[in-house]
């Protein structure tokens, strides 16, 4: 089983040009892996969800790769276009639920993970170019952490995720990548009450 890269949570947001900021989806977290015609989802703790998923299966076979591995967030979009995590929870909008994908392991049997996050987004970015329904590139951002993370809280997203640019994709608990969570947002608010 692949073991994804799991962000250490933080209360404030890193500072410094070494790091880039992605908004945190209120989703489930999905490997995604293609071999051929075969198309697999895998949740963090490694369950098969490939039944699950219609739109996000149909979206990478579209993808001219003939095999490639995917981390990223399953998602339902309102229509305001922030993530839904109770319609997704409920399993009656499986049909809508989208990928979020915000890093790239493996392209055509070439190992992604030793590269640079900056080099494995912009060839995820180039994968993804041509597929305008189902999956989508999980854009980030290089300005100020806490001005994004600011935002992100008046805007009411879960948060967002801090990454190093020049490390390398490591699996397990890492110190390269930080997510820092809105007090207020939903996912928050379910976990004070317990839930979740």
């Amino acid at each position: 089983m692949f073991l994804p890269c799991l962000p250490t949570p933080k209360k404030r947001a890193p500072v410094g040009a070494e790091w880039v900021h992605e908004i945190k989806h209120d989703g489930y977290r999905l490997i995604v892996r293609r071999d051929g015609d075969r198309v697999r989802l895998y949740t963090r703790r490694g369950f098969n969800w490939s039944g699950r998923y219609p739109r996000i299966i149909d979206a990478v076979r579209r993808l001219k790769v003939p095999s490639v591995i995917i981390d990223g967030e399953a998602v339902v979009c309102s229509h305001d276009g922030r993530s839904d995590f109770d319609k997704l929870h409920t399993h009656g909008y499986d049909d809508q639920v989208v990928l979020y994908a915000f890093d790239l392991i493996e392209w055509d049997g070439d190992d992604c993970r030793p590269h640079p996050l900056e080099k494995r987004k912009a060839k995820l970015a180039k994968l993804l170019s041509r597929v305008h329904d189902g999956i989508y590139f999980n854009e980030h951002l290089d300005e100020d952490g806490e001005l994004i993370f600011k935002h992100a809280c008046r805007m009411g997203l879960e948060g967002i995720v801090s990454k190093r640019r020049d490390f390398p994709y490591r699996s397990a608990r890492s110190k390269c990548w930080l997510k820092i969570k809105n007090p207020a947002s939903p996912a928050m608010l379910r976990v004070q009450e317990g839930t979740w």
